[in-house]
């Protein structure tokens, strides 16, 4: 069976060349069409070979095919997001109207996933809790940790294994690392901005859920991707 990785919010695709190594198929879905078209360009050879794949939508837990409102940062593009900007901060956003898919709808359309990425901002919840009713229970999974709704829901979901991958300091913190790919080891350094790694390539034993409680309240909640896993087995 194929390996595919879900990259839910790829912006620019610096996550794609790593997930490439790691699976046979990537989906990356990314709302911004300036996005979108800078990825198609990037991973032309990749996508006319079907290893790329580039779903250009808003994704939603109960919205399908409808165009729905995206607010687009008008400095920073990983800002970007599907739920309304407070007042304080909408006028750094433009108001664009996209076509929305449901995260239930993308992975019928493309199989099974090995590992999913949710890096929407303030909207990874929600795309949880509808993989959960759905019982789209992959082996990895990681979502960003604004709220500690994400890890509850983790738990909730049945995952064992928990590690904790600081967005800061990826690029430093996994730089000239030896990764396992396709056809042997090679050396990859993770983008600043990047996701960094997932699974067994992330430092560190896989924790219980309530030892990563603790360290999730020592490292506190913001931009910080909490990686989970169904199939490792869990130390201290």
């Amino acid at each position: 069976m194929k390996k595919i990785i879900y990259d839910l919010g790829a912006n620019n695709g610096d996550d794609i060349p790593y997930y490439l190594m790691k699976s046979d198929v990537v989906v990356a879905v990314e709302a911004n069409p300036v996005l979108c078209q800078g990825i198609r360009q990037r991973f032309l050879p990749q996508i006319e070979q079907g290893r790329v794949v580039v779903e250009h939508c808003v994704i939603t837990s109960d919205h399908e095919g409808v165009d729905v409102d995206f607010y687009i940062h008008k400095e920073d593009s990983v800002l970007s997001r599907f739920p309304k900007p407070d007042k304080a901060e909408i006028d750094c956003f433009e108001q664009v109207l996209l076509p929305s898919k449901t995260i239930k709808h993308v992975i019928a359309e493309h199989g099974t996933p090995f590992y999913i990425k949710i890096d929407i901002e303030h909207y990874d919840a929600e795309v949880l809790r509808a993989l959960w009713q759905e019982k789209i229970l992959p082996p990895y999974i990681s979502a960003e940790s604004h709220t500690i709704e994400v890890f509850s829901l983790l738990v909730s979901m049945g995952y064992l294994g928990f590690k904790l991958v600081d967005g800061q300091t990826v690029s430093r913190q996994y730089a000239n690392r030896l990764i396992q790919g396709p056809n042997g080891v090679v050396e990859y350094s993770f983008p600043f901005h990047s996701a960094g790694p997932f699974g067994n390539d992330v430092d560190g034993e896989w924790m219980t859920a309530d030892n990563f409680f603790h360290v999730l309240a020592a490292e506190g909640l913001g931009w910080k991707d909490i990686h989970a896993s169904r199939v490792e087995d869990v130390g201290a």
